[in-house]
């Protein structure tokens, strides 16, 4: 539900006058079994008009699930909640199902006035930024399905399951939730005060990821509009005040003139951050890397032929670094697309650093490997974490010499 952010917002929010913004279904995809299109966590919401936002299966589903929200929205609509399943019917293939042939359950709500307060509080936070974990009861007794808590970053929250005992266990799970970085389901066992077994979804939404890209020049142009596309909070950074402008660089969230590992030094940075140094200058890049390559960044990338990078790893040994933090340099930087304008090189540097968060190989697919890779990265968990399941905290740059080198997947 948090994806959709400011557009469900105002469909919740009331007129001038402080009425209730009008009646709302939402569908919520709550396990995903097998090729599915979108994950947990995705939504379709339904207004009164049959407006629809948002989607749950890239269309294979839309038009039932549409349906059901309608029919919850109707005056004769005898429940408030209901999870429903999708599946493809090998002895139907025109029937509504997963073309795909997965399959995936979906909660149907509509939302009530007991709801409205929670759910305004978690989408605004979404919307502006701010980590904040929304916690429904997707699987149990009627009488709570659907029940939604709000949790903030520091356990402020808003709402509740409808138990003392079952918020404490959803608020700890919730925290968990946001350290972690991602949207997951969780079973609550028995409590003492009679309510039985549960299944809560957890969403999370956290800051904008950053991407830090070093060197003002047409390739970083073209990269920072690539990765605001992607949803990066983009900073572009160099020491030169000719080239490093707002001016130049329009997609960049942010453009700093100083010494990149100066700049670098000052930052507070988390596991989800990817490091772009297109400088290619030996005055520039070996300080920046010897620091980046020493934190726990989910990417370090340096752009140069190769003989740069052998150049450079000569340097970077110099400086100190081990051979394993040698080994987290993507260098050249990007996948080989054989492509040679700035927004070809922009577009294989995200490729790499989305086949990267993803576990993906860059192969195509026509190749017949896996599309999702969430299963191999759930069966190799112990050799290989996946570092979206990896503590989600914040370190200051300047602290290399404390930090261990984090494993990329």
């Amino acid at each position: 539900m948090l994806e959709l952010g400011k557009e469900l917002l105002k469909r919740l929010d009331g007129d001038e006058d402080g009425a209730e913004g009008a009646p709302l279904a939402v569908a919520t995809v709550t396990a995903v079994r097998g090729s599915a299109p979108r994950p947990p966590g995705a939504t379709l919401a339904v207004d009164q008009d049959g407006t629809a936002l948002g989607s749950i299966s890239g269309g294979c589903v839309e038009g039932s699930v549409h349906a059901l929200c309608t029919e919850l929205l109707g005056e004769d609509a005898g429940f408030g909640a209901a999870v429903h399943s999708f599946g493809y019917s090998d002895d139907d293939a025109f029937a509504v199902g997963l073309t795909c042939g997965g399959e995936l359950d979906v909660l149907v709500q509509r939302i009530d006035a007991a709801q409205r307060p929670q759910l305004r509080a978690a989408l605004a936070d979404a919307a502006d930024g701010r980590a904040i974990a929304l916690v429904t009861v997707v699987e149990g007794p009627g009488q709570l399905l659907g029940r939604v808590l709000a949790v903030r970053e520091d356990g402020s929250h808003v709402g509740s399951l409808g138990d003392a005992e079952l918020d404490r266990k959803a608020l700890a799970q919730a925290r968990a939730s946001l350290e972690a970085g991602g949207t997951r389901t969780v079973n609550v066992g028995p409590h003492t005060s009679g309510v039985g077994p549960l299944t809560l979804l957890v969403e999370c939404a956290l800051p904008a990821p950053r991407m830090l890209v070093f060197g003002a020049i047409d390739h970083a142009a073209a990269l920072a509009q690539a990765g605001a596309f992607l949803g990066y909070r983009v900073t572009v950074c160099d020491a030169r005040p000719t080239f490093a402008t707002a001016h130049r660089f329009p997609y960049a969230d942010e453009v700093v003139v100083d010494w990149p590992h100066r700049y670098l030094d000052t930052q507070r940075l988390d596991r989800r951050v990817v490091v772009c140094v297109l400088t290619h200058d030996p005055k520039f890049d070996v300080p920046l890397l010897t620091r980046a390559l020493r934190l726990p960044v989910a990417y370090v990338g340096a752009m140069g032929s190769w003989r740069t990078h052998l150049q450079r790893l000569d340097l970077l040994r110099e400086a100190g670094l081990t051979e394993a933090e040698l080994g987290r340099l993507k260098s050249p930087i990007g996948l080989d697309l054989g492509g040679r304008t700035p927004q070809e090189t922009a577009l294989s540097i995200t490729g790499e650093i989305v086949a990267l968060n993803h576990g993906g190989s860059g192969t195509s697919l026509s190749t017949g490997i896996p599309i999702h890779h969430d299963d191999a990265h759930a069966r190799a968990g112990a050799a290989c974490p996946d570092r979206r399941t990896e503590t989600f905290g914040l370190v200051k740059a300047a602290d290399v010499c404390m930090l261990e080198p984090n494993r990329l997947v």
